[in-house]
């Protein structure tokens, strides 16, 4: 057997490092390592509640509305705040935009870019997708970033900048929408609508969320693989195998996302053992056990702190090992789609459990589902009316935030004693998905995703297999270790 390390991974920041153990040229044992501390959780302590709206955005400048989200509504449980349908409604367009964003950026700049190595200069469709997806000099980057720096102009209107917004609050939104502003708002919209039509899915958003199975997915891809992106990509996941690829538990957590009232766009729940469970968010704990950080329990996250220990015996990563009910799981659009009993999604995980492309295809099913919702919050919207609710003081007080990023379930715990932040932890999506093994030796779902993967570098200084798997999941370690 032997040794290998590899990274980084992501395009965007590559702080994560994958020590694969290799036997007969098939992955045995991976141990997922996030290399880099932060501090967040201990920056916060002795501050004003409120201030936390101005720190969280700042763990991360890709996700940091859902960082705001997040702590905006822990804050809001706190204080025992309701926003006004308007700012409810302006929060899920600002958060919307920012996944929607993540998940066009996520295709086009991280996760594509792989197929067009040399590992696959022997495939058929290589030298078509090398024109089309080769970092920085391929077509589809100079199509796609156009689009998605205009749509994220939806930001300026709804948040008053993007990233770092403080728009976000307890009661709502503290940037009300006029009449103009909301027309602009919709122009920007169908502009968005019609590049994912034209150019992602060579369709119509409801045709693709009406897809009902693995069988009917490919189908439709037929006449659309050589004038579409998606159905591109679909043509080389099928060749490649990528939905055999990448499965980690079968078990899958959402907490809910798009909250309009007393429902929600994508429900919360717990899919496990084939079937769909309420989510007991009370049941979530925090192992240590090889993490870099002081502590021998697993403790809920209201209860738990952030302790570095660098020198501890034994742990290898500043991630640490969140668990449900003891029971690793997966998070990220393809538990959202689970949850919402998305047909396609749960005919794919039927077939094959977890995988490559079942993870990319719910991502798109979010595109095709979300901006449809977007524009009937939007028409919904009642410029004048009020879109927040004045914040108080916080004496003694606890609060749970718990939304979905682009990558999966986002929680902030909040602990207030006289006036000032006694506790504050955060559990990210990276977190649950990279996270390293806990004290029964079960390693997390990137680590199990990816054990049994061909280990042949061909040419690369990672393995191809595992390159897509670890991109599938996403990486975003910055929001990992906070």
């Amino acid at each position: 057997m032997t040794r290998r390390i590899v990274g980084p991974f992501n395009r965007v920041e590559g702080d994560l490092e994958v020590t694969l153990d290799i036997e007969g040229d098939q992955v045995r044992a991976a141990y997922v390592n996030s290399p880099m501390y932060r501090g967040f959780e201990q920056i916060l302590l002795g501050k004003h509640p409120l201030d936390a709206l101005a720190y969280v955005p700042r763990i991360c400048g890709i996700c940091s509305v859902a960082q705001s989200a997040a702590a905006a509504q822990a804050l809001a449980q706190a204080m025992g705040l309701q926003a006004p349908e308007n700012g409810r409604l302006a929060a899920n367009l600002t958060l919307a935009a920012e996944n929607l964003a993540d998940h066009l950026s996520h295709f086009y700049l991280f996760f594509m870019p792989d197929f067009a190595r040399d590992g696959y200069r022997e495939r058929a469709w290589f030298v078509e997708v090398l024109a089309r997806f080769k970092a920085v000099s391929g077509s589809a980057a100079a199509d796609a970033m156009p689009v998605r720096a205009k749509f994220m102009n939806a930001m300026a209107y709804l948040a008053g900048r993007w990233p770092h917004t403080l728009a976000l609050q307890p009661g709502g939104s503290s940037r009300p929408l006029e009449e103009a502003e909301r027309l602009r708002l919709k122009i920007l919209l169908a502009e968005f609508r019609a590049f994912i039509e034209r150019t992602l899915f060579g369709d119509r958003l409801e045709a693709v969320a009406a897809l009902d199975s693995e069988a009917a997915l490919y189908a439709w891809m037929e006449t659309r693989a050589q004038r579409a992106d998606f159905p591109r990509f679909l043509h080389i996941a099928r060749d490649l195998e990528l939905q055999r690829m990448g499965r980690a538990t079968d078990r899958f957590v959402s907490y809910g996302a798009y909250r309009d009232g007393d429902t929600a766009l994508f429900r919360s729940g717990l899919w496990a053992d084939g079937k769909l469970q309420p989510l007991d968010a009370g049941a979530i704990r925090e192992d240590v056990t090889s993490s870099w950080m002081a502590g021998d329990l697993a403790l809920a996250p209201e209860e738990g702190r952030t302790l570095p220990q660098p020198d501890k015996p034994g742990a290898y990563s500043w991630c640490k090992s969140p668990r449900l009910s003891g029971q690793v799981v997966e998070t990220g659009a393809l538990a959202r789609q689970m949850m919402a009993g998305h047909p396609l999604a749960r005919d794919m995980v039927g077939r094959h459990g977890g995988s490559v492309t079942a993870r990319i295809v719910a991502r798109m099913l979010e595109l095709a589902s979300v901006i449809p919702a977007m524009e009937g919050w939007l028409q919904r919207i009642r410029p004048g009316e009020p879109f927040c609710v004045q914040a108080g003081e916080i004496g003694d007080a606890r609060g749970v935030g718990l939304i979905e990023a682009a990558r999966g379930g986002l929680g902030h715990w909040l602990d207030v004693r006289e006036g000032k932040i006694y506790n504050y932890q955060i559990v990210a999506p990276t977190t649950w998905n990279f996270s390293p093994r806990d004290a029964d030796g079960e390693p997390g779902p990137l680590e199990q995703a990816l054990v049994g993967l061909p280990a042949d570098e061909g040419g690369e200084a990672a393995p191809l297999a595992v390159q897509h798997v670890v991109r599938s999941f996403d990486p975003c370690m910055v929001c990992t270790v906070h």
